[in-house]
């Protein structure tokens, strides 16, 4: 079993007067997916990033961290990651 580990970037949109995910951006590494996040939340309404930890072979989940979060986010953001 080998843990893989993922970096990428959730944005958000306002649609139909709602917040909701738009597009995920992979980036190389923790930090660069935090630039990228504050970057983007420049332009859009709020973005997230994110780090990801799941079994390379079955690709189960093992975590989801936010690593950080910039403008705005849903406030059950969290619960949502974790599957709640």
């Amino acid at each position: 079993m080998a843990i893989k580990t993922t970096h990428l970037v959730q944005s958000f949109v306002i649609k139909r007067k709602r917040l909701v995910p738009g597009d995920q951006q992979l980036a190389p590494t923790e930090s660069g997916a935090l630039k990228r996040a504050e970057a983007m939340a420049g332009r859009i309404p709020g973005t997230a990033a994110i780090r990801i930890m799941a079994d390379d072979e079955t690709g189960e989940l093992e975590s989801a961290t936010i690593l950080g979060q910039f403008g705005q986010v849903p406030d059950d953001f969290a619960e949502q990651l974790q599957g709640g």
